[in-house]
């Protein structure tokens, strides 16, 4: 006989659920836990939070945490053009990636706009894995299909990632999985299993800490993957989490539509790199980048440090931005930084406005404070941590 709880229902906790969401394999166990809230995001259920947000950026920093996002709907490209195709929807040249490696890519449009800011996994020689952001990455990818002229199939698989973040995520895998799953690079993936239960084991995550993905293929065993990996992680500190708005930005991570969006290019927000215009194999957007990219940009991305006491809580806006008296832009993310006890956040400038030191009033709901262009990521610019 199971010594674990009943199962808790949403109605019961308050959330609304509609059938034009998707529930997560994952739901259930996260309610169990304590989930305070959900947001939705690719038409699925992602628990907000389980504790403050400072504790749960203590626990990635210094522990481990579990993460249910499986709201990262994964599409999945196949067939016999899949390499092709893939390297079509993205200016980041797949040449240079192997079966078993993660690639972070952009998918542009034909001006040269940000679509969407997945996670790539080539999984197969002709299979390749986008775990996305929120926004319609595959009806976009559909839609390229029908006219490429090129033999693809493009799906959506039911699989359902979970993050494990923190500097004992590594002792925790060794556990779960054994040393090989453990002694993945930054950036590798490999097919597992645990206790029977098939998996596809990356080495990627969204906080720039040592930390893995772990994208469950059998949905029907969600709630089991779950409370195993709680099991194993309880030597460990480990507790439930949500996504870390904290982390992200002192590691310089962007947010798919708050930071960047459709009427974004990748040079407006230092993701430049991500851009191959050298190779000779056509691309979306190539010819609108390689414009941007020989005339520059009138306007960029850059971290800011803001005065004055902590910030409570997140902007849930746009907060407009000035210099001398004259709006130049606006405050897209920020946070107050319990490690480094500073307000930090991005703004998007005029070019003029984005040099190092050049100082800017933002417009808050609790009235104007000052802040200063410095640089980004605000902790470890070199990503030592999540390579360690």
């Amino acid at each position: 006989m199971s010594d674990r709880p009943p199962p808790v229902r949403a109605r019961e906790t308050g959330l609304g659920l509609s059938p034009r969401i998707r529930k997560s394999p994952f739901l259930e166990a996260t309610l169990r836990h304590g989930a305070k809230g959900f947001s939705t995001y690719n038409r699925t259920y992602l628990p907000m939070g389980f504790d403050t947000p400072e504790r749960e950026f203590w626990s990635i920093v210094n522990d481990v945490s579990l993460w249910d996002v499986a709201a990262q709907r994964v599409v999945e490209i196949g067939g016999r053009d899949a390499f092709e195709f893939t390297n079509l929807l993205t200016p980041r040249d797949l040449t240079r990636c192997r079966v078993g490696q993660c690639k972070y890519v952009l998918i542009t449009s034909e001006e040269g706009g940000i679509i969407n800011d997945p996670v790539l996994s080539r999984i197969g020689e002709r299979q390749f894995w986008l775990s996305r952001a929120d926004s319609d990455l595959l009806l976009w990818a559909k839609g390229v299909a029908v006219f490429a002229g090129m033999e693809v199939s493009v799906t959506e698989p039911e699989v359902a990632p979970l993050q494990l973040q923190g500097p004992k995520s590594k002792a925790l895998v060794d556990d779960l999985f054994g040393e090989p799953a453990s002694a993945l690079a930054y950036y590798e993936c490999r097919e597992a299993e645990l206790d029977g239960i098939p998996v596809l084991l990356a080495r990627t995550g969204w906080t720039a800490e040592i930390g893995y993905e772990i994208y469950l293929r059998d949905p029907g065993r969600g709630d089991e993957l779950w409370e195993r990996i709680m099991s194993a992680g309880a030597p460990y500190g480990i507790v439930p989490a949500a996504p870390s708005r904290i982390r992200r930005i002192e590691a310089g991570i962007l947010d798919y539509a708050v930071d960047m969006d459709l009427d974004t290019n990748p040079f407006e927000v230092d993701l430049g790199r991500l851009v191959d215009l050298e190779p000779a194999a056509p691309f979306i957007g190539k010819a609108a980048l390689e414009r941007i990219a020989a005339a520059g940009v009138s306007r960029k991305l850059v971290g800011v440090e803001i005065d004055g006491s902590a910030l409570a809580g997140y902007n849930e806006n746009r907060w407009p931005v000035s210099s001398d008296g004259r709006r130049v832009g606006d405050l897209t993310s920020c946070v107050y930084s319990p490690r480094l006890k500073k307000n930090i956040g991005y703004v998007m400038v005029r070019i003029e406005c984005s040099e190092l030191g050049t100082e800017l009033v933002i417009e808050t709901p609790g009235g104007e404070r000052r802040a200063t262009v410095v640089r980004k990521p605000f902790v470890d610019p070199h990503k030592r941590r999540p390579r360690a």
